[in-house]
């Protein structure tokens, strides 16, 4: 008997959602961007904080490259807005397959058979929002951090920015000096979240596909309590069918922001890890950057953590029909369980151009590689 309630897969994500509608990246129900009010915000509050930011840093380099010091703490924050203007670029484009997505999740096929797989789905959707919160903390505080950090300066005599930039005029005086330090702290908080919260969607994409895998493997271990196993098996089939189909697509919007991501990550990390190395020991600077590095290893862990996840538990598939009396069934089901096992028997890798894979060996090897950059920045400072 099916569960009597329709389940709602996305409850758990509306904080995600909320945020990412306030931002201006989720247009309401369904929709994808069109011509309206809430397209032309979106465009506005772009506008207002990206370019000004984008090319005032950007600038700025030319007046630093022979200060290395002075060259990382640009670069690393000039990266991290780079990079969040061509991930909202995809995420934007590929906006209608969002929306197909969210609309798949309420397949019946999708469904919690009943109230047993609701508690075997449950972990995965609490361990995504425990990272989501502790994400949402670490970003948090780098921003309090980050903009605390100048005040101090300016205690001791100095007008202080929280990021390095150039402007076309002089930002040491007032009102220009409060009209930039809000601009700036603005500018952050708005690519920050916005940035987050599509990180965070992405992988709750993941966690979604390895909860349909747990609900499958269940429905196998149990075929023979059905009262009709080959409709069952059928299902089980179309099952498997439509989540590798939700897996299709998702790999589809993901392998240019995983790529990005990756690359792009890499070179923060290790800038990161300089500059903390180069302040005063527990300052708001350095707690800032403290905060900076965690979000930008919890940014790429959680990819990795939930693709590692789609791994293992769609390796399960093969195996779960095992649990139940297969011997006992007719020469015609254990023919279709046989050519559905042999189907199934290579685990789903989600990946970006067969480059990177979203596996905590992944993420090792990203770590190890930031730390690599880290040393070269040691060294050449020495």
């Amino acid at each position: 008997m099916g569960f009597q309630k329709k389940f709602c897969w996305t409850i758990t994500i509306q904080p995600n959602i909320l945020l990412l509608k306030t931002c201006g990246f989720w247009p309401k129900d369904y929709e994808a961007f069109k011509l309206d009010f809430y397209t032309a915000r979106t465009v506005i509050l772009i506008i207002i904080f990206f370019p000004v930011s984008l090319i005032s840093q950007a600038t700025n380099l030319f007046f630093v490259l022979d200060d290395l010091v002075a060259l990382t703490g640009n670069i690393y924050l000039l990266l991290t807005e780079v990079m969040w203007a061509l991930k909202m670029y995809y995420f934007i484009k590929n906006m209608s397959t969002v929306k197909t997505l969210m609309r798949m999740l309420n397949h019946d096929l999708f469904q919690p058979r009943d109230a047993n797989q609701v508690v075997l789905v449950q972990p995965n959707l609490d361990s995504w929002k425990i990272m989501y919160q502790m994400f949402m903390v670490t970003a948090v505080g780098g921003n309090l951090f980050w903009a605390a950090f100048p005040l101090f300066g300016k205690a001791n005599g100095e007008n202080g920015l929280p990021f390095l930039a150039w402007y076309p005029y002089d930002t040491s005086i007032s009102p220009f000096y409060e009209i930039t330090y809000i601009h700036q702290i603005l500018t952050f908080a708005y690519i920050g979240f916005s940035h987050i919260n599509t990180d965070t969607f992405i992988s709750a994409l993941n966690m979604y596909i390895s909860s349909q895998f747990d609900i499958l493997c269940d429905n196998l271990k149990n075929l023979h309590f059905s009262n009709n196993v080959k409709a069952n098996l059928v299902k089980c089939i179309k099952h498997h069918w439509l989540i590798l189909s939700f897996a299709e697509k998702t790999s589809q919007f993901l392998k240019s922001i995983i790529l990005l991501q990756f690359f792009i990550s890499v070179i923060i990390m290790g800038i990161t890890l300089f500059q903390i190395t180069i302040v005063a020991p527990f300052s708001a600077e350095f707690l800032f950057l403290v905060s900076y590095e965690m979000a930008v290893v919890a940014q790429i862990f959680i990819y990795c953590w939930f693709g590692n996840e789609v791994e293992v538990k769609s390796n399960n598939v093969s195996f779960a029909i095992y649990g139940s009396k297969w011997p006992d069934f007719s020469k015609e089901i254990q023919k279709n369980i046989w050519f559905f096992m042999f189907r199934s028997q290579t685990p789903l890798r989600l990946s970006s151009l067969n480059v990177f894979y979203l596996s905590l060996e992944s993420f090792m090897a990203i770590v190890k590689t930031s730390w690599s950059y880290f040393a070269l920045l040691q060294q050449v400072n020495s």
